[in-house]
């Protein structure tokens, strides 16, 4: 019994945590589609989009850290090469579900084009403060 309540609340906080760190790449995301898009677009849905990116990127990463754990010690993640690969595709689904799920005001949806380069301001973001944090 306390093995499935130490999971609940693990998945708990895990999309709490994800809900919270969505924020900022659907502010990006929003911004950058209406940009590119040269119409405005719905921010609930690119934050939605974002949660569940968010929500995949961490069970991802966090399955492929507990995977390779101890074996590159000292080292950073971006070595790991399952670490490389679950960054594209975690990079891909970011891209589809921006596609999909963010609809343009006039109801149309965004270019995949646009849901590409949102994903990788996002992911520009996110590399430059990491590794700051980083070091």
């Amino acid at each position: 019994m306390q093995t499935l309540l130490t999971l609940f609340s693990a998945a708990i906080w895990w999309v709490i945590y994800s809900s919270a760190a969505a924020v900022v790449p659907a502010v990006i995301v929003f911004f950058v589609l209406r940009w590119l898009e040269k119409t405005a677009v719905v921010f609930n849905r690119a934050y939605l989009a974002s949660l569940l990116w968010a929500l995949l990127a961490v069970l991802t990463g966090g399955l492929v850290i507990a995977t390779q754990h101890g074996q590159a010690a000292g080292q950073s993640v971006f070595v790991l090469p399952w670490m490389r690969a679950a960054l594209v595709v975690d990079m891909l689904i970011g891209a589809f579900l921006i596609w999909r799920m963010v609809p343009r005001v006039d109801a149309r949806r965004v270019k995949p084009s646009s849901a590409c380069m949102a994903v990788a301001m996002v992911m520009v973001v996110a590399l430059v403060v990491g590794t700051t944090i980083h070091r």
